[in-house]
């Protein structure tokens, strides 16, 4: 009897600590190569490694809007496995990076130029702001709202790192305005009416944000 007992706990221990370390490497599984080329490649060099991509924020002239340029697993085949990602934001004045979530990776957004306000909702709806200047940082928790905005009149310009190749982004405005959703079941849950719904839909386009 006491050794069937013993042997219970330690099974649970033994799950227990499964569970655990389960939820310690929870991300991007972990691959048994060196890399993942594409199916349909035929060599592989340092061109592979290599993303040329955000070249273009660099010489772009001056900012009239919020521009996101991202190097992920799609843009960027070389990181499929990898386990990181990146995405220059850059903020004319007075524009914002509207409400989203990244639902396989927290954000670690480094300001290197102007100054943002940035916040997060946790999961009891508290709110966590904060005014950034060049050289911060900030991190957003994997999966919760967030956002950032330029309140200053000159521009900004961050990079975000991303524990995953490819960390999704979920924009809330998007998502619950133009994905079809009934304007009745908009209207009653934010508690207004079907006019001012369309109104919001309408001034919405499709677009992905960091």
């Amino acid at each position: 009897m006491a050794f069937k007992t013993f042997s219970m706990k330690f099974f649970s221990l033994l799950v227990s600590s499964f569970a655990i370390i389960g939820m310690a490497v929870a991300g991007d599984p972990n691959i048994l190569t060196d890399f993942i080329t594409p199916p349909n490649a035929t060599t592989v060099d340092g061109s592979f490694f290599t993303f040329t991509g955000l070249r273009s924020f660099i010489e772009s002239g001056p900012l009239t809007t919020f521009k996101v340029l991202k190097a992920s697993m799609v843009e960027f085949p070389a990181l499929n496995g990898q386990s990181v990602s990146y995405a220059v934001l850059q903020f004319a004045n007075g524009t914002t990076n509207p409400p989203h979530t990244h639902p396989r990776s927290a954000e670690l957004l480094f300001l290197l130029q102007g100054s943002l306000q940035v916040g997060f909702v946790d999961t009891t709806n508290k709110l966590f702001t904060q005014t950034l200047q060049a050289g911060d940082m900030f991190v957003f928790p994997k999966g919760l709202v967030h956002f950032q905005y330029n309140v200053a009149q000159t521009s900004a310009l961050a990079i975000s790192a991303f524990g995953s190749a490819n960390a999704g982004t979920v924009s809330i405005p998007n998502t619950l305005f133009i994905t079809g959703i009934d304007d009745n079941v908009l209207a009653k849950s934010f508690k207004t009416d079907v006019s001012t719904i369309q109104a919001l839909k309408a001034g919405l386009v499709p677009m992905g944000k960091p």
